[in-house]
């Protein structure tokens, strides 16, 4: 309350807004598309986005709109799952479909790689940006504990208890398979247990999340230096304790 004068909680699904967790901040609730926000330009001064932006259709036009409603010096802090999330069990159901149905069809949605992100935001307008990765492994009994939690009728979004209680998490492409063959599961149960079975029978379900920073561009913020302009050379820097005792003297 000494920091945050107001909260708004955006999202587009309507139910993700009504389970929010209720805070001592004065508190506004908006429906709304991440890929148009219903918002003045240079309105905020924080934006934060926790674990929702892999379903996000135009993740180039998201970030576009959250630089344009932050106010210069604003900074974006988000955190969103990368590229290897959940490959144990992408892997393990595309060899047991082409081994049972001649072919596979993606049923986890599509993630983001963390080479691509840096890009993204500075395409967006945002400087001063730090990117950094971090996995995540949850332990289950089996692969259908996975799916089941995956697809659990609990829709949590921008929580970390998203791990612990249901993501709600599967395919969001128009164009996937909706169906998987039982023969076709039972064998996918099997690879993922041969291929990535812990020794006391579970199995690991890897979490990779992208943490990210972007601010938007103010004349007070810090700027590099000139091309050119260092009086020091790296080659030196195994001399640094000379060099700083000589500039004491």
């Amino acid at each position: 309350q000494e920091t945050v004068e107001k909260l708004i909680q955006v999202d587009i699904a309507e139910n993700a807004l009504k389970n929010a967790v209720e805070s001592e901040i004065p508190t506004i609730r908006v429906v709304a598309d991440e890929e148009f926000l219903p918002f003045k330009q240079d309105t905020f001064d924080l934006v934060v986005s926790s674990l929702s932006l892999h379903w996000v259709n135009d993740l180039p036009k998201a970030f576009k709109e959250i630089h344009q409603v932050l106010k210069p010096d604003g900074v974006f802090i988000g955190a969103m799952f990368g590229g290897d999330t959940l490959y144990e069990l992408r892997c393990s159901l595309q060899l047991a479909e082409l081994e049972r149905e001649g072919g596979f069809s993606p049923h986890v949605s599509p993630f983001t790689a963390v080479a691509d992100l840096g890009h993204l935001l500075s395409r967006a307008g945002f400087n001063t940006l730090t990117v950094d990765t971090d996995e995540i492994q949850v332990n289950y009994p089996g692969l259908f504990e996975v799916m089941e939690d995956l697809q659990g009728k609990y829709i949590l979004y921008g929580n970390i208890n998203v791990f612990y209680i249901s993501m709600g998490e599967s395919n969001c492409s128009w164009n996937r398979k909706p169906l998987l063959h039982r023969e076709t599961m039972l064998a996918a149960a099997a690879i993922y247990q041969e291929m990535y079975g812990n020794s006391d029978g579970s199995v690991p379900a890897t979490f990779q999340i992208y943490y990210m920073i972007g601010w938007k561009y103010h004349e007070s913020q810090a700027k590099p230096a000139q091309r050119g302009s260092a009086t020091v050379s790296f080659g030196d820097l195994a001399k640094i304790e000379g060099l700083l005792k000589r500039g004491k003297k």
